[in-house]
């Protein structure tokens, strides 16, 4: 029992039973932690990154454990390895970290809110739920045309706020520009056909550019922006095939595809109401015949 006794007070077998019960420690820790994590916690995203997290910096603990253990006897070597051990944990859960401090970034400061309409990272849609670590999407675009739903609902990093730009179509000015272009032919009445086109623009777009103007006026006192030009405008262009008509517009950003669709209906129907004064263009092939050729073949 003397030599038992003598063995465990030797300083290998100390350091090597205080190693054992702290990784006993840390490792009950873990388990302990996973388990309140899993009943606290009910997004699985969330939860997922918690619990990940937790093993990251217990298995980090014991690595630390490990070194300290058996080579360290300064207690200056002590701080140096915290040091290098924090920029290693630094460095391993930078995205979570990122995301977690791009989550006060976007409460803070605003930069979008649940119902915005944004395009961030490539990717465009409604936001539907900001968390403290991922910013929840409906998708838009993609394989369907226009500003349309794709269906999909996509969770994206708030890390990604501090990577790159975001297009935000609904902060401060919840109205977009946009443009129809309407084709005629080179016989076409052209005044006739301004005329027609920038009434059923006025008509029709008179709400939103009435709400707009003080939207606007708001924007330019906040910020160093130049004053726009809010009524639809007209512009010409002319094609060897036909005469383009611009009709540049302000629409709600919500309501750009339907703007567009009541747009172009109403055109078409003022257009036939002309009686060919103002005739709508379209592609145009001239085919040109090849003239029969008379072979005589002398023997």
């Amino acid at each position: 029992m003397q030599e038992l006794s003598d063995f465990l007070k030797t300083p290998m077998v100390s350091k090597i039973l205080v190693m054992l019960l702290w990784l006993i420690i840390i490792l009950l820790a873990i388990g302990f932690l996973r388990k309140l994590l899993k009943r606290r916690i009910e997004d699985r995203a969330i939860r997922y990154k918690a619990q990940k997290g937790i093993e990251i910096i217990g298995y980090a603990l014991i690595v630390l454990l490990i070194v300290v253990s058996f080579t360290l006897d300064d207690v200056s070597d002590y701080t140096i390895v915290i040091g290098l051990f924090t920029a290693g944990l630094t460095f391993t859960l930078q995205e979570l970290i990122l995301s977690i401090a791009g989550s006060f970034y976007i409460f803070f400061v605003r930069v979008y809110k649940p119902g915005d309409r944004i395009e961030i990272n490539g990717i465009k849609g409604d936001v539907i739920d900001i968390d403290s670590i991922y910013t929840t999407i409906m998708e838009m675009g993609e394989w369907v045309t226009s500003d349309n739903y794709s269906g999909r609902i996509i969770k994206i990093s708030n890390a990604f706020v501090f990577k790159g730009p975001i297009k935000n179509y609904s902060m401060d000015f919840p109205f977009v520009w946009d443009d129809v272009n309407v084709l005629i032919t080179h016989e076409s009445d052209v005044e006739l056909a301004k005329k027609l086109i920038l009434e059923i623009a006025e008509s029709q777009l008179s709400d939103y550019a009435q709400n707009s103007k003080a939207k606007w006026e708001e924007m330019v006192k906040r910020y160093y922006i130049e004053n726009a030009t809010i009524d639809p405008t007209i512009a010409i262009n002319l094609t060897d095939n036909w005469i383009e008509v611009n009709l540049r517009y302000i629409t709600d950003y919500k309501r750009r595809r339907a703007t567009k669709h009541e747009l172009f209906d109403a055109i078409q129907k003022a257009v036939r109401q002309t009686h060919g004064k103002v005739i709508l263009a379209s592609t145009t092939l001239q085919l040109l015949k090849i003239p029969e050729l008379d072979v005589n073949i002398k023997k």
